[in-house]
């Protein structure tokens, strides 16, 4: 068993711990709060504008309406553009949505590149020598839409450049303080309906869907929305998957915290026992010095 001065300093370093992890879960927990309120507000709109991109595929003739709603006739390479966190110490956050990601693009037979947000999707990706053509880290830590549309331009230059035909968006979706699920978006070309791995943000009406009357021009209109809800599509899945990183961060840092706890708890009744055993033997040594004196 330790000695009392080694137990107590033990308890010293496991308390400066637990205050750590105590004020790292209070600043994760503003952060998810002022996360959720600006994912909302934008998820509604996001939401929309999901449903008028589907629709538009759903026209006739899309593949003379623009070139993002061309389907290519074979799928020889794709390009996912993956969302993790810059930071850790949020739990398995990190982890699944990069093993979630290599699950489903491994197995697909064919080349697939990466555009990384996020330190931690770069550096494991990189690790596991992936091909990454671009990262982006260091976002604000309340992104606009500005701070972000370079990622969805540079996803529309690859498609349109031929250099890739699908394009994929994986990210976190937040649920709930306690529930974040990794999600498959198809960002290019636009899929019809919901397929394997898709997730639509509103219901999907069946039948024939009602032609569009384009005005003042179609090939204006398209070369405006589409590019630009394509890239609106990429940052609300950042806004998830923020929201989704405070959550996990803040459970994870209750937990340590807890455990700290009970660990301080664990040892301070190991301190009290060694000191009551040092105490004892001191008092056996008095009691046997005192008799050989006599």
């Amino acid at each position: 068993m330790a000695n009392a001065r080694e137990v107590r300093l033990r308890i010293r370093s496991v308390k400066n711990i637990a205050q750590v992890t105590r004020a790292l879960q209070a600043v994760s927990a503003s952060k998810v709060r002022k996360t959720m309120q600006a994912m909302m507000q934008t998820r509604a709109y996001a939401s929309k504008a999901w449903q008028v991109l589907t629709h538009i595929a759903e026209q006739p003739g899309r593949a003379t309406l623009h070139p993002l709603l061309t389907v290519r006739p074979e799928y020889q390479s794709d390009l996912v553009v993956l969302v993790t966190g810059d930071r850790g110490l949020a739990g398995a956050y990190n982890t699944n949505i990069v093993r979630f990601a290599l699950n489903r693009f491994d197995q697909s037979g064919i080349p697939v590149s990466y555009i990384t947000i996020g330190r931690k999707g770069r550096d494991m990706m990189l690790r596991r020598r992936k091909k990454v053509i671009a990262e982006f880290s260091n976002l604000p830590a309340a992104p606009s839409f500005v701070d972000v549309s370079a990622i969805g331009r540079l996803a529309v230059d690859e498609f349109l450049s031929d250099r890739v035909d699908r394009v994929f968006l994986v990210y976190t979706k937040f649920v709930n303080m306690g529930k974040q699920v990794p999600e498959i978006k198809q960002l290019l070309p636009l899929e019809i309906g919901q397929g394997e791995g898709r997730v639509v943000d509103f219901e999907h009406k069946h039948g024939p869907s009602q032609a569009y009357i384009y005005e003042p021009g179609e090939a204006e209109i398209l070369d405006e929305i589409v590019p630009r809800f394509t890239a609106l599509q990429v940052y609300q899945a950042i806004m998830e998957s923020l929201a989704s990183e405070h959550a996990a961060r803040m459970v994870a840092m209750k937990t340590a915290t807890d455990s700290a706890t009970d660990l301080a708890t664990a040892l301070q009744l190991e301190y009290n026992n060694a000191r009551q055993q040092g105490i004892t033997s001191d008092m056996l040594d008095i009691v046997g010095g005192a008799e050989a004196l006599g």
